[in-house]
């Protein structure tokens, strides 16, 4: 495995706080891993003997009946849930402008306050990046101030990912949302001078928690019959 950097002076990130209960997990971009990557973080909180759930507050692209993420984390044994779903695949504030409905996110915040009570560590998984519209003005970024959550970053390996993990972090520190750290999902299983570069200058940003493996046939999108995402642990 690449070796890497401690974080630089520069950007002086917080440490990982293991007493912290609600960990917001959210993306450099959609589709870039989070659900993988939060079951795997479940797993690996688990296997350390901590009670762990899974809350997904929002998630579109999904009419009632389908399995969402929730499905494909509680397939892993990590116990799950979900708040609104909206069956366009749009910002959670535009589908749900668009049905005709509304989010409460006073009711999502109360539903993840009291699922967190229950357990050593949940797991609140975001939709899109950080900045993506919740309801009304509010983003997922407000949700998570709200919810006094520690922010995990998921991100790529891949050529690109330096400046979307940049833009993330800046959003994340100029809000003063605390950064418990980053993991990278999708890593190859023979990296290139890309990945290996990229993990280096990544670790210079914040600390990263952890790397997911790439994982072939790995579906977030169907509830079992998917192979299990490892973690394996850089903090």
């Amino acid at each position: 495995m690449p070796s890497w950097t401690g974080p630089s002076r520069r950007s002086a990130p917080p440490r990982f706080n293991l007493d912290r209960v609600i960990r917001f997990v959210t993306g450099t971009d959609t589709g870039v891993g989070k659900t993988a990557a939060s079951a795997a973080l479940a797993l690996a909180e688990q296997a350390a003997g901590r009670n762990v759930a899974y809350f997904k507050p929002v998630q579109t692209g999904l009419v009632p009946g389908e399995p969402g993420d929730s499905a494909f984390v509680a397939a892993a044994g990590i116990a799950a849930s979900e708040g609104v779903r909206l069956a366009e695949p749009l910002a959670p504030a535009v589908a749900a402008e668009r049905a005709g409905t509304a989010i409460d996110a006073d009711a999502l915040v109360a539903r993840a306050t009291a699922l967190a009570a229950g357990v050593d560590v949940l797991l609140v998984e975001g939709a899109g990046g950080l900045l993506v519209p919740l309801a009304g003005e509010l983003t997922m970024a407000d949700l998570a101030a709200r919810l006094g959550a520690e922010v995990v970053i998921v991100t790529r390996p891949a050529l690109g990912t330096l400046n979307h993990t940049a833009l993330t972090l800046e959003a994340a520190r100029s809000r003063r949302l605390p950064v418990a750290g980053l993991v990278v999902c999708g890593w190859p299983s023979e990296p290139g001078v890309v990945e290996r570069t990229n993990l280096e200058r990544l670790a210079a940003m914040a600390p990263v928690l952890g790397i997911v493996p790439y994982v072939d046939g790995l579906d977030t999108s169907r509830a079992g019959g998917s192979p299990e995402p490892a973690f394996i642990s850089c903090a």
